[in-house]
This record gives C-alpha cells, structure tokens and sequence, in this order.
C-alpha cells in the first residue's frame, strides 16, 4: 500500500470519527408536558354527561413546538425554543387535561367522534399558548381560549377564558411550569362554567 493510499485512509477515518463524535453529542430536546394533576377534594355533581370534540389551535399552534416573543425587539415574531419543546401539540396536552379534569370532577366525558347525539358537545379553540419576554430577565405566559357548548348544531352558551401569569424563570422552564398552572386554573373555570350551563335549555 503506498503511503498516498495510507494517508487517503487515515483522512477518511478520522472524518468519520469527528462526524460520528457530531451526532453523538446531539443532545435529545427537553421534553414538557402539563405535569400531574392534583387531587380535588370534591365532585361537582352538576357536571352531566357531555361530548368533548378535539381541541382546535391555529397552524403556528399545531406542533409540539414551545414558541416566545420577544416584546422588548419584535413582538409579532413568535419564536421556537431550541431545545426544549411540548410533549406533544399544546391542544392535545389541554384536551387530554380537560377530559380528565371533568371526570375527576363527576363528569361523563365522551369523545365527540362516537355518535352521542343526544349529549352537548364542548368545543375549544385555542388562540395562545405562549410566553413574552419584556426584558431578558422577565417573563410572562399568556393562554386564550374559547369554549363553545352546541346542542348539535345549536350554539348554546360561549365564553372566552384567558390568563396571564408571570414566570418563575425567564427560560423554557419557568415558560412551561405557569403555563401548566394557567391551563389548570383555567380548566377548572370551564368546568364551573359548565355545571351552570350544561344543564340549560
């Protein structure tokens, strides 16, 4: 083997090497999800049988993505975390909370895909899930949403919830623990509220 040949070798482990040390050294993103739910002390026994369709959100809403603006350099740029990001989409992370809220409350939850035509059925729209920094060193998340309860195709009662709460860390982390706390708290709203209305004609 000459030693052209040799050095030829030689070059192309070592570029094998740096690229497989590269791909070792990429490091898995931060996984977030709502955390577990807290125990509630007493049942709502108002709550009836209802239908929950699957929670809506705008396309820059439909990944998995955690996004932040930057008010304080451009407010309208909603911008993804790097390395950290949602267990999966915010609307799935809040669907599977509100079903599980509600049935922890006394509810019968039902999806909406199996034909209860005789139950309400509740439908969200998510319009924010995210977090705004006004400086470098604060922070707060903003969640809206809006909750709409039809007697099949008749609107019976709509609101908006929405929440604003400062973070207790200007980063990812401190972005996903208020938003889990808001989207408990606001949860917790739209199960009152539908123990008022649900049972209206």
């Amino acid at each position: 083997m000459t030693i052209a040949r040799r050095l030829l070798i030689t070059l192309a482990l070592a570029s094998s090497a740096v690229l497989a040390g590269c791909v070792g050294n990429t490091s898995a993103p931060a996984l977030y999800d709502l955390g577990p739910l807290k125990a509630q002390a007493t049942q709502n026994a108002n709550l009836p049988a209802i239908s929950v369709a699957d929670v809506v959100a705008p396309s820059w809403l439909d990944t998995p993505m955690m996004f932040y603006r930057l008010n304080y350099a451009n407010g309208q740029q909603p911008r993804p975390y790097a390395g950290s990001q949602w267990a999966m989409p915010p609307a799935e992370l809040l669907e599977q909370r509100l079903k599980t809220r509600l049935s922890q409350a006394g509810g019968i939850v039902v999806p909406a895909d199996n034909g209860a035509a005789n139950l309400p059925i509740l439908r969200i729209e998510l319009d924010d899930f995210s977090q705004s920094f006004d400086s470098a060193q604060h922070s707060t998340i903003s969640i809206a949403m809006r909750a709409s309860l039809f007697d099949g195709r008749n609107l019976r009662a709509q609101k908006m919830f929405s929440r604003q709460l400062p973070t207790a860390s200007a980063d990812a982390q401190g972005g996903a623990a208020a938003l889990a706390a808001a989207s408990d708290d606001i949860i917790n709203e739209i199960a009152a509220w539908l123990s008022t209305v649900a049972t209206k004609k």
